[in-house]
């Protein structure tokens, strides 16, 4: 080898290392991610936001679901879990602030990293990290959640796990996941995940857990005691791990939280006047204005809270099953749209205080525009335009009522419809070329939401018979409907799509081709849609938010041109109703208001009331 070949290659060598420890230097740990630019706390930041640091631990609360459970896995497909239960008793690697569209800070990991494009996240445990028993939280035990969760557990989880090309420990605390697609997404979702305890599940198929196989989480609080569909305990672990961690400072402050499960809202919402459960949430305006003077608040022992939110309103209505005919003409479904009077529904159920939802993502930047497309929006539309339904280019917005209780201007306009799509009524009933006659059927859960969806319902079926159609409701438990919702064994049922101000790869699972077929999926519509994952894999892999807004607001034209959901009002404020000695911090509410992370994560009881709490 000569001198002069010897020095080039010598460059070439030393180029590469330089360019090696500039892409290593890059990649920095930090003690969060955001989606979109930075994380808005610093590292050396004392609490959450909307946490009250010094708030008093201790009391007693007691809430109620409608229904009952048979399960205590929250993991797997299998049973009917209290839902609370993923979210107080287990952890992930990071956790939410709900004061940001989509930002995690350090909780199982102390810190993370990611590279250039976030094609891998590598996190770093923190050493003081615990399961319930005493035990650490391994590396080990993070990569068998990953993979077990990711082949054997709900399906929400198992779409993220196709994307992992591998998952692997780089050191004693260290775990890296390389993803297989430009997603970026992935990086934070990664963090996300539920961990489990390895030894637990040892030679067990965690998908056929028994109501006794009760999960070993490293959360705040574990499961007391039990009885099937009565009521589930939980009380605040003593010693757990990170009581003092900045992003678990101020929350989590009840001894003890007792969820009781009730036949219905009417005993539920009795057993609330007695004094029985601590706290109630109220879904219809009216009933919030009209029925809450009984004597608990009148003494003053019970307070109303109004929480407000800057959330997309999401979807809240009746989902059309498009796998049952003739519900996959989109005809027909804008005629069961066009006969659902809505203002007069609105008037009649909640007096009108309740505005209706226009799209799945209203009330944000993030809605559709209500005229014909524009700008990227229209760009990232075009491909499509021929497969995409009348309205989605050109603008749609849903028909309105007449403003009277026959609505027959609307129902004219359903019968149109329906004759287009091959319908015509025969003897007082709408049969099609062959005869048979049109006869839908409408499953209920028995929820929060039971008694105003049935009564809904009920004004629907007399508005769909004089079109000679035939609804028949159907109430069942929540263990019965689970099963059969998630076998797609319904014509229409009522779906609450809540969405975030960052949406992304969960949209897949709410709307992705392969949920049309496969048990359990959120894809309860049915629908197949290239044009709609085409949007959900832009937004996905914006990298200016600019871009991701035009991905979201074309989706949202899919979606809501699609004529899937008869759409009724929208949340725009949380109505909780509480006994007083509960407070929460009333001047730093979270963005997403009354969500998930709100009651009872940062609400306490009063330290001179924990008594009378309890």
């Amino acid at each position: 080898m000569n001198a002069a070949l010897f020095r080039k290659l010598r460059c070439g060598l030393a180029a590469m290392v330089l360019l090696g420890a500039g892409q290593t230097a890059s990649a920095e740990a930090t003690h969060g991610i955001a989606m979109y630019g930075d994380p808005a706390l610093p590292p050396d930041f004392v609490s959450l936001p909307y946490a009250n640091a010094d708030a008093p631990k201790g009391g007693r609360v007691v809430t109620g679901n409608v229904g009952g459970f048979d399960s205590l896995n929250p993991f797997i497909l299998r049973g009917s879990p209290p839902w609370q239960l993923a979210h107080l008793t287990h952890e992930t690697l990071l956790g939410r602030s709900w004061d940001e569209p989509f930002t995690l800070y350090g909780l199982l990991a102390e810190s993370v990293e990611t590279g250039a494009g976030r094609k891998w996240v590598e996190f770093t445990l923190n050493p003081a990290a615990r399961f319930s028993d005493g035990s650490p939280v391994t590396v080990e035990d993070v990569i068998w959640s990953f993979e077990t969760l990711g082949t054997q557990g709900h399906p929400r989880y198992r779409s993220f796990w196709t994307k992992v090309d591998r998952i692997e420990q780089t050191g004693p605390r260290r775990v890296r996941l390389t993803f297989n697609v430009e997603d970026r997404e992935l990086a934070l979702l990664a963090g996300l995940r539920p961990i489990l305890q390895k030894a637990q599940w040892q030679g067990r198929d965690i998908s056929e857990a028994g109501i006794d196989d009760i999960p070993v989480g490293s959360g705040p609080y574990t499961v007391a005691n039990y009885e099937v569909n009565r009521h589930v305990t939980l009380t605040r672990n003593p010693d757990y791990w990170g009581a003092d961690l900045p992003y678990r400072r101020g929350t989590h402050n009840f001894d003890e939280i007792r969820i009781e499960f009730y036949g219905d809202t009417t005993v539920m919402m009795e057993a609330f006047k007695a004094g029985l459960i601590s706290y109630v949430r109220e879904f219809n305006a009216e009933a919030w204005e009209e029925e809450y003077d009984f004597p608990a608040v009148q003494r003053g022992e019970i307070v109303k809270s109004e929480i407000p939110h800057r959330q997309p309103s999401g979807m809240t209505g009746f989902v059309m099953n498009t796998r049952h005919e003739p519900l996959d003409d989109w005809r027909v479904r804008e005629a069961l749209i066009t006969a659902f009077n809505f203002d007069y529904i609105n008037d009649t159920l909640t007096g009108g205080r309740q505005p209706r939802i226009t799209s799945y993502f209203s009330g944000s930047e993030l809605g559709m525009d209500h005229g014909p497309a524009t700008g990227r929006v229209r760009e990232f539309l075009a491909p499509f335009k021929d497969s995409l339904l009348p309205g989605t280019l050109d603008g749609y917005a849903l028909p309105e009522g007449d403003g009277t209780a026959r609505n027959r201007g609307g129902l004219r306009r359903a019968v149109r419809l329906l004759s287009d799509a091959g319908w015509r009524v025969v003897e007082g009933r709408l049969v099609d070329a062959n005869g048979a006659p049109l006869s839908l059927t409408v499953l209920l859960q028995q929820d929060g939401l039971i008694a105003q969806a049935s009564a809904m319902m009920d004004i629907y079926a007399r508005a769909l018979s004089r079109l000679g159609i035939t609804l028949k409701i159907e109430s069942v438990d929540n263990a019965q409907y689970a099963e059969r919702v998630a076998q797609y064994d319904f014509d229409l049922t009522m779906m609450r799509r809540s969405v975030s101000l960052s949406p992304g790869n969960e949209q897949m699972f709410y709307w992705g081709s392969d949920g049309v077929n496969e048990p359990g999926s959120r894809n309860l519509m049915g629908m197949t849609s290239p044009a709609a994952e085409a949007m959900i894999e832009t937004m996905v892999q914006a990298r200016e938010r600019d871009e991701f807004v035009a991905a979201t607001r074309a989706l949202d034209r899919i979606l809501t041109a699609g004529r899937y959901v008869i759409p009724i009002h929208r949340y725009s404020v949380g109505r909780i109703a509480h006994k007083a000695q509960l407070a929460y911090p009333r001047d730093s509410l979270p963005i997403y208001g009354d969500g998930i992370g709100f009651l009872p994560t940062v609400w306490w009881v009063e330290a001179d009331n924990q008594e009378q709490a309890n």
